[in-house]
């Protein structure tokens, strides 16, 4: 798995994630998972959140999808995210490409 960076008892960032990953995600405790990295970043050399929602949930893990750009967080970004957060159980894991955008939103959000 991915270094993890633990920002409290709810939520958790990494850098991106692959679908081998959700295993060790599961086994970790985290009861859902957010993507923050749009498909087509970086000419989509990295698994696509479908594929990624897909195994997450067959394993068990919730899923939420809200991709920013990066340096183009908006508030509109930051509500949505406080609402994913709202509603998925925790504990949460963010990620995107390094796990600052993910960080960013939910402690905008608090």
């Amino acid at each position: 798995m991915k270094p993890l960076t633990t920002i409290d008892n709810n939520f958790s960032t990494s850098p991106q994630i692959s679908t081998e990953d959700l295993i060790e995600i599961k086994a970790a405790g985290f009861k859902s998972v957010i993507c923050n990295r749009p498909d087509n970043e970086d000419g989509g050399t990295h698994p696509d959140h479908n594929l990624l929602e897909s195994e997450a949930k067959k394993l068990g893990l919730e899923f939420g999808y809200l991709p920013v750009v990066p340096g183009q967080i908006n508030d509109a970004h930051v509500a949505q995210f406080k609402m994913l957060v709202s509603e998925l159980p925790g504990p949460i894991l963010g990620y995107c490409r390094l796990g600052m955008r993910s960080k960013t939103l939910y402690e905008r959000a608090r």
